[in-house]
């Protein structure tokens, strides 16, 4: 199996992508998981432009790797600088890493346009810094920037800045689509003539503004590329990078290309979310390989296939991305669907319960339900179809209001409430921020001291929908809440024409849940203490 060395720039190129920002703190804990993961090369980011690149290269001395090498970013030495005397250069040097990359210019509209200099000078340039930083003894990885839109304006040039780059010593030469605008078939036969005009390693970095990033880093590979650069999930400048969370496992499970280990290739997923978590980014569901959506299946004929066979609508088995199966439920459902969700909740369902489920899903989404984000009412669904949930509790009344003493005064909340469990009221009130918290406050006091266990219960996030947009605030709404107990989570949902009513139905489905759990696991109280 060929080795494909693995170069991640998510410390560096993915932090100009937008809303993504990492602290120096950030950047340690996700070089660590890179390392722990296989990555060869991990930039961590620019050295000479901030403060906090240099932190991060000077914490990392004090960090051991167990297998990749740290990288610093810059460019190569102003033209009226000697490399002696570039800041930029010397920054580079300071930040003691094994490895550094540098990018050059190889398009002749940016050598004169940008530069404003010759294109003999450009090549001087390439040449004194890549030997100056091999003298201080540095694996010099050179960036050829623009090398694709270059080599299309004129290959001889473009070739002679590579050259110039490997005659001073650079032991990797990457070519560049900066502007993410090449198409695949030209990256192919570029890289091939490439290839047989310029010796040694060859390594390939691709932006994604055309949507072609990993299909044009796979065509660099295809045709002598053995270094390939990336990012985690594809952040980066504009459109992003090519992903590394789809480059490798294509890489390494469809080419017979070695990047990691194969018994650390389940980690991909795992790293996947760690970094969005820290990158405060949400993690898109609809990434392939690591994507919470990557492996889902709706369609009740997809389902019902996957149950005899996963190979039917699966490429790979996700487990080795370190991914899982979920099928969803909706209005698309067929029995199958249902059929695969109650052997995960472990029930076994006869045909009249599971015609019952599919005609009530069905129903329900019609009204505007969706269970697809919301397991926790799902399962109540199935569960009461086959008499697997009693009656917690009954609700005989509750009153919201809402206090505003001026114009510019806070709005105070109110809930007064009053259920029953089995032949014993409870009437209790609570303030809140807002009437959906003053109403969740409110049920939980009442119910404690029947269930004690909705003490280890909190809301964690809340959502509404407008579902029809066109009856402005007499639209009908759903409502999606997250709650959280002492170990898990589960969504539940709630849909009415009043906002309060489809939340106060998405908290009862969310308590029920939480109760039925505590029966199931056999610590509930169920009688009144005391």
């Amino acid at each position: 199996m060929e080795k494909i060395f693995t170069y991640d720039t998510t410390l560096r190129d993915g932090t100009q992508g937008e809303d993504v920002s990492f602290s120096a703190e950030d950047k340690v804990k996700i070089a660590k998981r890179l390392d722990a993961f296989g990555i060869d090369y991990i930039e961590g980011g620019w050295p000479g432009s901030n403060p906090k690149d240099m932190e991060f290269f000077e914490r990392m001395q004090h960090v051991p790797m167990t297998h990749a090498k740290i990288v610093a970013f810059g460019s190569t030495r102003r033209a009226r600088n000697s490399v002696q005397d570039d800041p930029n250069v010397q920054a580079l040097i300071a930040a003691r890493t094994p490895a550094v990359t540098i990018f050059g210019k190889t398009w002749i509209f940016h050598v004169k346009t940008a530069l404003g200099i010759s294109e003999e000078e450009n090549l001087e340039i390439i040449g004194d810094t890549v030997r100056y930083l091999k003298e201080n003894g540095k694996e010099v990885i050179y960036d050829a920037e623009h090398f694709f839109d270059g080599y299309k304006a004129d290959p001889a040039y473009a070739v002679k800045t590579l050259e110039a780059a490997r005659s001073a010593g650079a032991d990797v030469i990457v070519l560049c689509d900066t502007n993410g605008g090449t198409l695949p078939q030209d990256v192919g036969e570029i890289v091939k003539s490439v290839k047989q005009l310029v010796p040694g390693t060859l390594g390939i970095h691709t932006h994604n503004d055309s949507d072609l990033a990993v299909a044009n880093a796979i065509a660099g590979v295809l045709n002598g590329c053995t270094h390939v650069q990336g990012t985690m999930n594809g952040y980066g400048e504009r459109c992003g990078n090519a992903n590394m969370c789809s480059l490798i496992p294509v890489l390494q499970l469809k080419m017979n290309r070695r990047c990691v280990d194969d018994d650390t290739l389940h980690a991909l997923t795992p790293l996947s979310h760690y970094v969005s978590e820290l990158a405060n980014v949400k993690h898109r569901k609809n990434l392939p390989f690591v994507g919470q959506s990557a492996f889902a299946h709706k369609g009740g004929i997809h389902v019902s296939a996957v149950m005899k066979s996963p190979l039917t609508y699966e490429h790979i088995d996700p487990a080795g991305v370190g991914n899982v199966r979920r099928v969803l439920v909706s209005d698309l459902a067929g029995k199958s669907n249902i059929l695969y969700k109650a052997q995960e909740f472990g029930i076994d369902v006869d045909d009249a319960s599971l015609q019952s489920v599919v005609d009530d899903l069905k129903a329900l989404e019609h009204e505007g339900y969706q269970y697809e984000d919301a397991e926790g009412s799902f399962e109540l669904l199935v569960k009461k179809a086959t008499g697997r949930v009693r009656e917690f509790f009954v609700l005989e009344r509750f009153k919201v209001s809402i206090h505003k003493d001026s114009m510019d005064g806070p709005a105070r909340s109110e809930a007064m409430i009053k259920i029953r469990v089995g032949g014993v009221s409870e009437i209790t009130a609570a303030e809140g921020i807002g009437p959906v918290n003053a109403l969740d406050r409110a049920l939980r006091k009442a119910l404690e001291r029947f269930y004690p266990q909705v003490t280890h219960m909190r809301l964690t996030d809340y959502k509404v929908r407008v579902l029809d947009t066109k009856k402005g605030t007499a639209a009908k709404v759903r409502v999606l809440i997250e709650t959280e107990g002492e170990t898990t989570s589960w969504n539940t949902v709630g849909v009415s024409d009043d906002v309060v009513d489809a939340s106060w139905k998405a908290l009862v489905d969310s308590v029920s849940y939480h109760l039925l759990k505590a029966d199931e696991s056999g610590t509930q109280q169920t009688e009144p203490k005391g």
